[in-house]
Protein backbone atom coordinates (compact mmCIF):
# COMPACT_ATOMS: atom_id res chain seq x y z
CA UNK A 1 0.00 0.00 0.00
CA UNK A 2 1.56 3.34 -1.05
CA UNK A 3 2.52 5.97 1.49
CA UNK A 4 0.07 8.86 1.90
CA UNK A 5 0.23 12.36 3.38
CA UNK A 6 -0.33 12.26 7.14
CA UNK A 7 1.15 8.79 7.55
CA UNK A 8 4.45 7.93 9.17
CA UNK A 9 7.14 7.58 6.53
CA UNK A 10 8.27 3.95 6.49
CA UNK A 11 11.87 3.57 7.57
CA UNK A 12 14.29 1.77 5.30
CA UNK A 13 17.97 0.92 5.01
CA UNK A 14 19.78 1.32 1.69
CA UNK A 15 23.38 1.61 0.56
CA UNK A 16 24.61 5.08 -0.33
CA UNK A 17 26.99 6.01 -3.15
CA UNK A 18 29.92 5.22 -0.82
CA UNK A 19 28.50 1.72 -0.13
CA UNK A 20 27.57 2.58 3.47
CA UNK A 21 24.20 1.57 4.84
CA UNK A 22 21.96 4.54 5.58
CA UNK A 23 18.55 4.65 7.24
CA UNK A 24 15.83 7.19 6.67
CA UNK A 25 15.45 7.38 10.46
CA UNK A 26 18.97 8.80 10.83
CA UNK A 27 17.57 12.08 9.48
CA UNK A 28 14.87 12.40 12.18
CA UNK A 29 15.05 15.83 13.71
CA UNK A 30 15.34 17.33 10.22
CA UNK A 31 12.74 17.75 7.55
CA UNK A 32 13.53 15.45 4.63
CA UNK A 33 12.97 15.95 0.92
CA UNK A 34 12.93 12.34 -0.26
CA UNK A 35 13.48 12.55 -4.03
CA UNK A 36 13.05 9.49 -6.22
CA UNK A 37 14.88 9.69 -9.56
CA UNK A 38 14.28 7.35 -12.52
CA UNK A 39 17.97 7.08 -13.36
CA UNK A 40 21.42 8.54 -12.99
CA UNK A 41 22.83 10.31 -16.04
CA UNK A 42 19.45 10.96 -17.60
CA UNK A 43 18.68 14.51 -18.69
CA UNK A 44 15.69 15.40 -16.53
CA UNK A 45 17.11 13.57 -13.48
CA UNK A 46 20.38 15.45 -13.76
CA UNK A 47 18.55 18.77 -14.10
CA UNK A 48 16.40 18.00 -11.04
CA UNK A 49 19.36 16.78 -8.97
CA UNK A 50 21.33 19.92 -9.81
CA UNK A 51 18.33 22.13 -8.97
CA UNK A 52 18.06 20.40 -5.57
CA UNK A 53 21.85 20.77 -5.13
CA UNK A 54 21.64 24.48 -5.90
CA UNK A 55 18.81 24.89 -3.36
CA UNK A 56 20.91 23.56 -0.47
CA UNK A 57 21.17 26.95 1.26
CA UNK A 58 17.39 27.41 1.25
CA UNK A 59 16.85 23.84 2.46
CA UNK A 60 19.44 24.23 5.23
CA UNK A 61 17.62 27.38 6.36
CA UNK A 62 14.45 25.30 6.69
CA UNK A 63 16.16 22.50 8.65
CA UNK A 64 15.76 20.22 5.61
CA UNK A 65 17.92 17.48 4.10
CA UNK A 66 17.55 16.18 0.55
CA UNK A 67 17.90 12.41 0.20
CA UNK A 68 17.87 10.93 -3.30
CA UNK A 69 16.83 7.39 -4.24
CA UNK A 70 17.37 5.56 -7.53
CA UNK A 71 17.47 1.87 -8.46
CA UNK A 72 20.96 2.42 -9.90
CA UNK A 73 23.98 0.75 -8.31
CA UNK A 74 26.01 2.67 -5.75
CA UNK A 75 28.85 2.72 -8.31
CA UNK A 76 26.76 4.55 -10.92
CA UNK A 77 25.40 6.87 -8.23
CA UNK A 78 28.92 7.72 -7.03
CA UNK A 79 30.03 8.65 -10.54
CA UNK A 80 26.84 10.68 -11.13
CA UNK A 81 27.17 12.48 -7.77
CA UNK A 82 30.84 13.28 -8.41
CA UNK A 83 30.23 14.45 -11.99
CA UNK A 84 27.49 16.83 -10.82
CA UNK A 85 28.93 17.76 -7.42
CA UNK A 86 25.76 16.60 -5.68
CA UNK A 87 25.72 17.62 -2.02
CA UNK A 88 23.13 15.18 -0.71
CA UNK A 89 23.12 11.44 -0.15
CA UNK A 90 22.05 9.17 -2.99
CA UNK A 91 20.66 5.83 -1.88
CA UNK A 92 20.59 2.71 -4.04
CA UNK A 93 17.34 0.78 -4.07
CA UNK A 94 18.74 -1.91 -6.36
CA UNK A 95 16.26 -4.44 -4.93
CA UNK A 96 13.41 -2.02 -5.76
CA UNK A 97 11.76 -2.54 -2.37
CA UNK A 98 11.58 1.10 -1.29
CA UNK A 99 10.22 2.37 -4.62
CA UNK A 100 7.43 -0.18 -4.29
CA UNK A 101 6.88 0.61 -0.59
CA UNK A 102 6.43 4.30 -1.40
CA UNK A 103 4.37 3.70 -4.55
CA UNK A 104 7.14 5.24 -6.64
CA UNK A 105 8.02 2.45 -9.06
CA UNK A 106 7.84 2.84 -12.83
CA UNK A 107 7.65 0.01 -15.33
CA UNK A 108 9.07 0.26 -18.82
CA UNK A 109 11.22 3.40 -18.53
CA UNK A 110 12.33 4.54 -22.01
CA UNK A 111 10.35 1.71 -23.56
CA UNK A 112 12.44 -1.01 -21.91
CA UNK A 113 9.89 -3.76 -21.37
CA UNK A 114 10.36 -5.50 -18.03
CA UNK A 115 12.63 -2.78 -16.59
CA UNK A 116 11.46 -1.34 -13.28
CA UNK A 117 12.92 1.95 -12.07
CA UNK A 118 11.83 4.66 -9.70
CA UNK A 119 9.43 7.20 -11.08
CA UNK A 120 10.07 10.87 -10.42
CA UNK A 121 8.55 11.53 -7.01
CA UNK A 122 8.97 13.81 -4.01
CA UNK A 123 7.95 13.13 -0.43
CA UNK A 124 8.45 15.86 2.15
CA UNK A 125 8.77 14.28 5.59
CA UNK A 126 8.68 16.43 8.71
CA UNK A 127 11.26 16.17 11.49
CA UNK A 128 8.99 13.78 13.39
CA UNK A 129 8.79 11.37 10.45
CA UNK A 130 5.32 12.20 9.07
CA UNK A 131 4.74 12.62 5.33
CA UNK A 132 3.60 16.20 4.67
CA UNK A 133 3.78 16.24 0.87
CA UNK A 134 3.52 13.55 -1.78
CA UNK A 135 4.05 14.27 -5.45
CA UNK A 136 4.40 11.59 -8.10
CA UNK A 137 5.04 12.75 -11.65
CA UNK A 138 2.35 11.88 -14.17
CA UNK A 139 5.28 10.83 -16.37
CA UNK A 140 9.00 10.70 -15.55
CA UNK A 141 9.83 13.61 -17.87
CA UNK A 142 8.12 16.17 -15.61
CA UNK A 143 10.07 17.95 -12.88
CA UNK A 144 8.55 18.70 -9.49
CA UNK A 145 7.23 22.10 -8.49
CA UNK A 146 10.25 23.33 -6.53
CA UNK A 147 8.32 26.31 -5.11
CA UNK A 148 5.69 23.90 -3.70
CA UNK A 149 8.43 21.88 -1.98
CA UNK A 150 9.84 25.04 -0.40
CA UNK A 151 6.35 26.20 0.60
CA UNK A 152 5.67 22.94 2.44
CA UNK A 153 9.07 23.11 4.13
CA UNK A 154 8.46 26.75 5.15
CA UNK A 155 5.20 25.68 6.80
CA UNK A 156 7.06 23.15 8.95
CA UNK A 157 9.27 25.62 10.82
Amino acid sequence: MPVEVGQAAPDFTLYDADKKQRKLSEFKGKNVVLAFFPGAYTGVCTKEACTLRDSAAQFNGMNAQVVGVTVDSPFAQKAWADANKLNFPLLSDFNKQVVQQYGASFKGLAGLEGYVSATRAIFVIDKGGTVRMKWIAPNPGIEPDYAAIQSVLASLK
